[in-house]
């Protein structure tokens, strides 16, 4: 019993360091990390589509009137998967490589943006708010009172 505790203790002094010294020493990540959701209000007109693939329902999407969309990223509940990042049209969303997230106050979690709905680059339509008859119940999109459209 003794004789295989010194061997197994043998075996993690031999190793050496396996972890790193963060929080003494800083740490770059990887490439490719995916850290905190940011977004350019310049890039992104409110297409929604970005609410519409993101699993967690990080991002609610609202009509503010018929030519601007208030769109918030709670990113608090983002799961980092990056979803949003590979179907934004625009590249207006990006996975940063920031980690240290912690706070105190919930509104330093939330990102708020105002854009105005404007054409899109590629195909050049603009996306204006659905009709009635294509009123149906998108994921990521919510009515004004809060509540599931």
């Amino acid at each position: 019993m003794f004789l295989s505790k010194l061997r197994e203790a043998w075996i993690c002094i031999k190793a050496g360091r396996v972890t790193l010294r963060y929080p003494f020493a800083p740490h770059d990540p990887e490439p490719g990390f995916r850290g905190k959701i940011t977004v350019d209000p310049d890039l992104c007109f409110g297409c929604g589509g970005c609410a519409h693939v993101c699993p967690a329902g990080v991002i609610v999407v609202r009509d503010a009137d018929q030519l601007t969309r208030d769109l918030e990223f709670h990113w608090s509940r983002s799961p980092y998967c990056g979803r949003c990042e590979e179907f934004c049209p625009e590249g207006a969303i990006h996975m940063s490589a920031q980690f240290e997230t912690a706070t105190d106050r919930h509104e330093d979690m939330v990102i708020h943006l105002r854009v105005f709905m404007g054409p899109c680059q590629r195909c050049g339509r603009c996306f204006l708010p659905p009709t009635p008859l294509e009123g149906r119940v998108l994921p990521g999109f919510r009515t004004g009172d809060g509540g599931r459209a």
